[in-house]
């Protein structure tokens, strides 16, 4: 009979175990040694959560403490795990996805000197995410939270001699800085309220505390409940890059590809989406949350997804998808729809996953050349590469029968029947995307391997298919990036999957009216094929085509004449260039302000050189009475005398 608190302890300790391993004793153990224990430590883990995943389905859930650390008051601060549908899924997710991205690694770094600090940084990454989706309190959230931050820092900067990768992992931690403050404020909010950081007792509490209010203003009352939910809501922006805070994972690029994969996949950037899923019993009390959470997604999946269009660095297309595509997550959030939310994180994570990855076989082939521009016909040179890529394409642009089709369509439809205020606006965002995403998607399809080879002679004598431990884990993330749709649309959208682990108010459950006339997998593709959102994609694809094969001298003319719709996009709007002079640069004027009349002026000036001048003045003064002569201490001391007799003759 199995422990099942001891597997549960297995299963984030398990990557730990190999990421001290390889990270501490890698070079006694070697490049072999070290790629297997954290391996290993990964394939342990995931076998553990399928475990687990079965056993929750069996109906054996677990909520409960690990280990206090520490108790104030009635304030207990302890780690503890929450084991139910929501967070047995995630654990299999991330694992998996981890797993894939740690054999991939083994080809991909093989002549990489860091070898051994990298296994140890992305099976560190794993631990942290794995502590995120299974705690059970405040605290451990935001310690998983943290770390997975801390640990993206490190790998985002991997290749710490680049300037541009130390820039990016700075700008990453900064950003995610201003998004974590938030969040904070947000847990200390829920602790000044509830008096506890356990999430049973925080949502059991939840309805009572509905109503009251809290001053954030003196004489101006703000609900707590949208308080505490917005707050929340400000650390998901700043994880899962949702506008405004989305500018730190383009930049993020600048790391090796199988972390592009892990971070922008399956674990970080979907930390913000499994939290505001994981506070649902929170967010369902405050309309007002939703309605922010409802825009603020929409624009990030409408508009980064335009910053798609004009890329020319393939990893920076995909990671403008994820964006979009995390956007698509959060309308889901706001319309209430938090199943359909996780079940479009789930297929998300592998067909992403997938693209991440064939996107770096295609850059080990073209001997780490990124841009598309110097690329083209590498299908018959990457054949494996090349299909698996078209079945990410396909799931990512939502055609059936592949992944992306079932949980992007739900996605649409859900915020269509939504009544929060702000879902007009996110259904025009999400339905206007579909067409920008198969625009992108096929315009990388099109422009890397289809047409005539761009690249230099030496590079095109010596393409060819990627190693196996590359491909491999192309072919294993291709098959979840076809099947599970229609696999888990059922039981995960209309059946009892997730449980009692993520609460819908009965007004806002849009899944029940989705349900009420969902007649199986066949009836939902047919529905599919004869519905908007898939003759869009079709546009989409249609245009790419024309645009990259047919008429391959159009899009020049096309940029030609945007003018300043394509000077717009090709700044991202303008962010960089307004936090650099706002943010940094104003920090750099206070700074400067600081050092010249605070340091200089008051400090230096006033502080130390007016003791030096006060000094020197009663020196010089007192060299004047200190003369030598008898007759000026004489006059001195009469005057002295004189001065005292008066005083006395006074009082």
């Amino acid at each position: 009979m199995i422990d099942m608190q001891n597997l549960y302890l297995l299963v984030p300790l398990a990557p730990m175990a190999g990421a001290i391993l390889a990270g501490f004793l890698g070079r006694l153990i070697g490049r072999t040694g070290s790629h297997l224990v954290t391996i290993l430590g990964v394939a342990i883990s995931l076998a553990g959560s399928l475990f687990i995943l079965n056993s929750v389905l069996h109906g054996h859930t677990f909520n409960g403490t690990v280990y206090q650390w520490m108790q104030i008051g009635s304030l207990k601060l302890q780690v503890g795990f929450l084991i139910d549908p929501l967070s047995a899924m995630m654990m299999v997710v991330v694992t998996f996805v981890s797993l894939m991205v740690h054999i991939y690694t083994i080809g991909y770094m093989a002549d990489d000197p860091g070898y051994q600090r990298f296994f140890s940084y992305i099976s560190l990454f794993t631990f942290s995410m794995l502590m995120l989706v299974m705690s059970n309190n405040f605290m451990q959230l935001f310690f998983g939270w943290e770390a997975v931050g801390l640990v993206s820092y490190l790998l985002i900067g991997f290749w710490y001699t680049k300037q541009s990768a130390i820039y990016a992992n700075l700008k990453a931690f900064l950003v995610n800085r201003v998004g974590d403050f938030g969040f904070l404020l947000g847990i200390g909010l829920v602790l000044s309220t509830f008096h506890s950081l356990d999430y049973g007792q925080v949502f059991g509490q939840a309805q009572s505390m509905a109503a009251q209010t809290v001053s954030l203003i003196p004489g101006d009352p703000w609900n707590v409940m949208s308080v505490i939910c917005i707050l929340l809501f400000v650390g998901a922006m700043g994880k899962s890059a949702q506008f405004p805070l989305h500018v730190w994972l383009p930049d993020s690029m600048e790391g090796p590809t199988p972390i592009s994969a892990l971070i922008h996949a399956a674990t970080m950037v979907t930390a913000g989406i499994f939290m505001v899923a994981r506070m649902s019993p929170l967010f369902e009390l405050s309309q007002t949350a939703r309605s922010v959470v409802l825009v603020i997604g929409g624009i990030t999946a409408l508009f980064m997804g335009f910053l798609g269009v004009i890329q020319f660095d393939i990893k920076r297309v995909i990671a403008y998808s994820t964006l979009s595509q995390l956007g698509y997550m959060t309308v889901a959030l706001g319309a209430s729809a938090y199943p359909v939310a996780i079940f479009h994180l789930m297929t998300h994570a592998f067909f992403k996953a997938l693209l991440f990855l064939a996107a770096g076989s295609v850059i080990i082939a073209m001997h780490h050349e990124q841009d598309m521009r110097k690329m083209g016909g590498l299908r018959k040179y990457m054949p494996v590469t090349y299909w698996t890529f078209v079945i990410g394409s396909l799931a990512l642009c939502g055609i059936p029968p592949f992944a992306g089709f079932f949980s992007k369509d739900t996605i649409i439809e859900a915020v269509s029947l939504s009544t929060t205020p702000g879902a007009g606006f996110a259904y025009f965002a999400v339905l206007s995307g579909v067409f920008v995403t198969a625009l992108y998607t096929f315009r990388m399809l099109f422009m890397t391997f289809h047409g005539k080879g761009r690249m230099d002679h030496h590079t095109q004598e010596h393409l060819h298919e990627s190693p196996w431990v590359v491909t491999l884990p192309l072919v294993m993330l291709a098959i979840p990036s076809f099947f599970a749709g229609f696999v888990f649309i059922q039981p995960m959208l209309f059946g009892h999957f997730f449980g009692n682990s993520i609460y819908v108010a009965p007004s806002n459950n849009v899944l029940a009216v989705m349900g009420s006339h969902f007649d199986g997998i066949g009836g939902f593709i047919w529905e599919g094929v004869t519905a908007l959102p898939f003759w869009i994609a079709i546009a989409g694809i249609a245009t790419a085509w024309y645009l990259y094969i047919v008429n391959t001298a159009l899009p020049a003319v096309i940029q030609k004449k945007s003018g300043w719709i394509y000077t717009i996009l090709d700044h991202k709007y303008g962010f960089d260039e307004f936090n650099d002079w706002f943010f940094a640069g104003g920090a750099r004027r206070l700074g400067k302000a600081l050092w010249q009349y605070g340091d200089v002026s008051v400090i230096d000036d006033f502080f130390v050189n007016g003791t030096a001048r006060v000094v020197s003045l009663g020196s010089r003064i007192m060299r004047l009475v200190q003369s030598g002569y008898i007759y000026h201490y004489a006059f001195a001391m009469i005057i002295g005398v004189f001065a005292l007799i008066s005083w006395f003759v006074h009082n």
